[in-house]
């Protein structure tokens, strides 16, 4: 935690608000997940919600940073039967994702990545995805990002109710993300 705190503070991990972007791609549905309790499931599970997708890995110190505010955002939202979690880890030990999680008291969905589709083909982690309910992918922001906030919320609130809804990405370049 004290480095992470460092390294936010000098500024490193602060995300460059220019990558997030409104994508305008479909999203791929057939995205192949484990599940926690070792079920194969799919995006398509989802389909006809808004879905806030985060591509993270226990190895990746940013990914760890923004947990505690995705953490937040999902308990904020969580009650909103049309917004969907779907926290993709990308660690080839499943297992080490969802024993993580679990003793740091996240409670979203966890799920592991079994195959990406090439529009989710990033090579930044984290990488996290909005998309609508009519499978726009109407965000895609690489890098960390500060999403337990009320613009963000908003914002997934009106894609979730089927209007267009940009988020406004200054809020996302900043440095306190805790």
């Amino acid at each position: 935690p004290k480095m992470q705190s460092v390294l936010l503070y000098t500024g490193i991990m602060q995300p460059d608000t220019d990558e997030s972007v409104m994508h305008g791609a479909q999203a791929d549905y057939n995205m192949p997940l484990l599940t926690i309790d070792g079920d194969r499931t799919s995006t398509s599970e989802f389909q006809g919600k808004t879905i806030f997708m985060n591509l993270w890995a226990t190895w990746c110190p940013p990914c760890i940073a923004e947990m505690p505010n995705i953490q937040r955002l999902y308990e904020d939202v969580k009650d909103d039967e049309n917004i969907v979690f779907v926290m993709a880890s990308l660690d080839q030990n499943p297992q080490k994702a969802w024993d993580f999680t679990e003793r740091k008291g996240f409670t979203f969905p966890v799920y592991s990545v079994i195959a990406k589709p090439r529009v989710y083909d990033s090579s930044v982690v984290p990488t996290t995805y909005v998309i609508s309910p009519q499978g726009d992918i109407v965000m895609e922001h690489q890098g960390m990002a500060k999403y337990d906030t009320d613009s963000f919320k908003e914002f997934l609130k009106t894609v979730s109710s089927n209007k267009a809804a940009e988020w406004n990405t200054d809020e996302a370049d900043s440095t306190d993300i805790r």
